[in-house]
């Protein structure tokens, strides 16, 4: 099992922060650019802790420095089922995250409880908030 699995299925955000690699690039199913660097993703990591429900990790494709994590979801009343794809550099940390979510209504659901984290998040980032 990868260690960054482990840590979400424990809700440690600081062990899931410690997976992430320092130019780690964050690509979001829901928003258009990537977000570039540790303390935006890990901000946006527990902002996703807050938002999803009942979730599970259901599947894990290993090969070599690339992984897919398939999980299920519920957001505001949505059932979801995403994948976390990440690749690990030669130090074993993520240093690109991309998440994919299906259905459309699903990935709507969670743009939208994402938006309203977004502020919080963004202050997390700047090391202004921690929740």
């Amino acid at each position: 099992m990868h260690p960054f699995r482990q840590a979400v299925e424990a809700r440690d955000p600081d062990a899931m922060a410690a997976q992430l690699a320092d130019d780690v690039v964050f690509t979001s199913p829901v928003a258009f650019k990537p977000y570039p660097g540790k303390p935006i993703t890990a901000a946006i990591l527990r902002g996703v802790l807050r938002v999803f429900e009942d979730f599970r990790y259901i599947r894990e494709i290993n090969d070599g420095h690339d992984h897919a994590l398939v999980f299920e979801a519920t957001v505001s009343g949505k059932r979801i089922t995403g994948c976390d794809f990440i690749h690990t550099n030669d130090a074993g940390l993520i240093d690109d995250f991309m998440v994919m979510v299906r259905p459309l209504s699903g990935a709507q659901a969670l743009s939208e409880a994402m938006a309203a984290q977004f502020p919080q998040i963004q202050r997390e980032a700047l090391g202004e908030h921690r929740a």
